[in-house]
Parts: structure tokens; C-alpha cells; sequence
């Protein structure tokens, strides 16, 4: 039995015919970084970076928004709607980070990027798990990924279950809007 998504309004000033989602970068079970995926009329309604989609940061202490990036530009208005994209609030942040978290946990890849829709009724839903996740993550949280895995690695060890591997990830990677 294949369930249909009833697909949350709250991203729906910002997305162009399409489905947002939300990616976890999970590094060793760690939440190192994260972002919104917004479809535009270039991606064809697809969330898709490479296909002319916005990629948005997300602080992953507080859960909203920071720039947006199409096309390895930065924006602060969605090109279609011209909504603002900055100082939105993710919602079921907690549950997104735990999700994500979990999934790295139980997996053996150390690096993926675990994709995330949010339904009207169920709230975050799993969409997929990428074993190569694309690095415009970076572009659009302003920020480089080595720095922080190498923290990661540098503390895991003192790191018990995945509430202390998510406070660890919003104390050290905490970002101004």
C-alpha cells in the first residue's frame, strides 16, 4: 500500500509547484548541517539544487531559515513567488533532528544526507537517504563541511545517544541569520 503525502501549506508561499523538503547532512550520527529545498519554474517543480532549484540554510540551533542560494547565487526572495525566504521556522525541528540523527545511527554509511517531507496530518515524513548527498549544503548555510566533521570526530567519543549527539550539533553549529 503506497501512502499519499498531503503535504504541509506552511512552505507554500516560497515553493513554485512543487514538493519542499529538508535535508540533514548526518555525519557519525551527528546532525552537521542542514537545508530547505524549494522548487522554482527552472527545476520544473523539483527541489533539485542542480536543476535550477533554492537551496535554503538552516540553523540548526533554532531551525529557521538563513539565505537562499539558486543556481550557486545567493537570494533572499524566492525568484517565482517573492516571498523572503530568511527567519522562517522549520516546524517539528526537534523531531527532523532526531529522525535524521536516528537514521545515521542505524546505518553504516558515516556520511548521508537524509531527505525529509512534512505532511498536513503525520508531520515529518521520511523521503529518502542519500549515500552521496550534493555539497551546494555548503553554499547555501555559508559554511564549510570539513570544520565540522572534523569537530564531530574530534567529540564523538565523549558523545552518548542521539539527544546528546543533537545538543552537541546546535551548541557547535549554531548560525546567525
Amino acid at each position: 500500500m503506497e501512502v499519499v503525502v498531503q503535504f504541509d501549506p506552511v512552505f507554500a508561499e516560497i515553493a513554485y509547484q512543487g514538493v519542499p523538503d529538508i535535508r540533514v547532512i548526518v555525519y557519525r550520527g551527528v546532525p552537521a548541517m542542514a537545508m530547505l529545498r524549494l522548487p522554482t519554474r527552472a527545476s520544473d517543480g523539483k527541489a533539485n539544487l542542480h536543476r535550477g532549484g533554492v537551496g535554503v540554510g538552516i540553523n540548526l540551533a533554532t531551525g529557521k531559515t538563513l539565505a537562499g542560494i539558486q543556481n550557486n547565487r545567493y537570494i533572499d526572495n524566492h525568484p517565482e513567488t517573492g516571498h523572503s525566504l530568511r527567519d522562517r521556522q522549520i516546524p517539528h525541528w526537534q523531531t527532523i533532528l532526531e529522525m535524521a540523527a536516528k537514521l545515521g545511527d542505524k546505518t553504516e554509511f558515516g556520511y548521508l544526507g537524509v531527505d525529509i517531507v512534512l505532511d498536513q496530518e503525520k508531520g515529518p515524513l521520511l523521503l529518502e537517504i542519500n549515500a552521496r548527498p550534493g555539497l551546494s549544503i555548503q553554499i547555501a548555510n555559508q559554511q564549510g563541511l570539513m570544520p565540522r566533521l572534523k569537530t564531530i570526530d574530534d567529540t564523538l567519543s565523549k558523545l552518548s545517544g542521539i539527544p546528546e549527539k543533537i545538543k552537541f550539533a546546535q551548541e557547535k553549529f549554531a548560525l546567525e541569520a
